[in-house]
């Protein structure tokens, strides 16, 4: 009798971790889409394997298309929302937004509705942020980088301030278009971004 209990209670202990394990995705644009590189390479290849690593069951699902903006991520995460249902929300985009000059408040505006719609949907969610390069101005590069830090003061999201912190600027880490990690660069975006996602799994 004692034996059945056993096994009954590592049975249910089985299925709890069954059912604790989600879906992490990930919405961004070429940093994330691994733009130059074998997929494999990416910082979000290299995420689902440090959850593996770690015991986490999670699946991560890598939704991110190069030359997206937070446009395009808006009007897609709904679709990605349903088909699935993920536990928690990666949000790195932004980037083409400031490259292309266009509006920080329409920046904000859109990411703020993607972070509602995936707390709407029962996620939570991680804000991997931007900045740009000096020669788009003061004025500029400080209210884009103010975005981020806004959205994380008003909405209570965790951020990532500088997603390429340790990388962007580094010629070694960088593609020859100066935009792109390289291959090496990957570890280190994923260790940017690993202290803001591991708490929320």
């Amino acid at each position: 009798m004692r034996m059945w209990w056993l096994s009954a209670g590592l049975a249910l202990c089985c299925l709890a971790q069954g059912a604790a394990a989600g879906t992490l995705l990930v919405v961004g644009d070429s940093i994330s889409a691994g733009f130059g590189l074998d997929t494999r390479q990416g910082w979000v290849n290299l995420l689902q394997q440090r959850l593996k690593d770690e015991g986490f069951d999670d699946q991560v699902i890598n939704a991110s298309i190069s030359g997206d903006t937070s446009a395009g991520g808006q009007a897609r995460l709904p679709a990605l929302l349903a088909a699935h249902k993920p536990a928690l929300v990666v949000l790195e985009l932004g980037g083409n937004d400031g490259l292309r000059g266009q509006p920080p408040e329409q920046l904000q505006q859109n990411l703020a509705s993607m972070i509602d719609r995936a707390r709407e949907a029962g996620a939570r969610v991680v804000l991997l942020g931007m900045r740009l390069p000096p020669n788009y101005g003061v004025r500029y590069t400080t209210a884009f980088a103010g975005v981020y830090e806004q959205l994380a003061k008003d909405k209570q999201v965790p951020l990532v301030p500088f997603f390429l912190e340790g990388v962007g600027g580094v010629p070694e880490l960088m593609q020859a278009d100066g935009i792109h990690p390289t291959p090496a660069a990957q570890p280190r975006l994923l260790e940017n971004a690993w202290p803001a996602i591991k708490p929320l799994l």
